[in-house]
């Protein structure tokens, strides 16, 4: 019987989930299964986390003459016994497996305010004071002598 360790396909529609599976070579993609040796989760965000594999199996399958996919044959070329990044994968699976850590809301930051910007609130709000006592005859005085500054800025 001819083997091979390939990919079945699981998950849902854009949400794919694979796992790495020793099965027969006449078997369809998705059908029967001898071993499941590991999965491989594309979604992942961490790419040294997408794959957990049972190292041990794998060796067994591939020295009783089972033969690797492709894509399978990378992976196990990064993540397999003396892998290129075993050490990264080991890592990132340990740093997956701990828990959320959300830090506790805080007092608001407050900006501190410059003294410019201080006495330009404490300007328009004498300005608007005055305008309020002046009433609303004198505030037409006051558009021209408002358009001066506009003009001798333009010149």
């Amino acid at each position: 019987m001819a083997v091979r360790i390939r990919m079945k396909q699981m998950g849902r529609t854009h949400r794919p989930f694979y796992r790495i599976c020793a099965m027969d070579k006449r078997a369809p993609r998705d059908g029967k299964v001898l071993e499941e040796l590991g999965i491989y989760d594309p979604m992942v965000r961490d790419t040294d986390a997408r794959v957990q594999l049972d190292c041990e199996r794998v060796d067994y399958w591939l020295s009783v003459g089972a033969q690797p996919s492709e894509k399978v044959a990378v992976l196990l070329k990064k993540y397999g016994t003396n892998g290129s990044h075993v050490d990264a994968n080991k890592a990132a699976i340990e740093k997956l497996a701990q828990p959320l850590v959300v830090p506790e809301r805080g007092a608001p930051v407050v900006k501190q305010k410059t003294q410019e910007e201080i006495e330009a609130e404490e300007a328009a709000a004498a300005a608007e004071a005055a305008k309020a006592e002046e009433g609303p005859g004198e505030e037409s005085a006051e558009a021209p002598a408002e358009e001066k500054p506009e003009e001798q800025a333009a010149e």
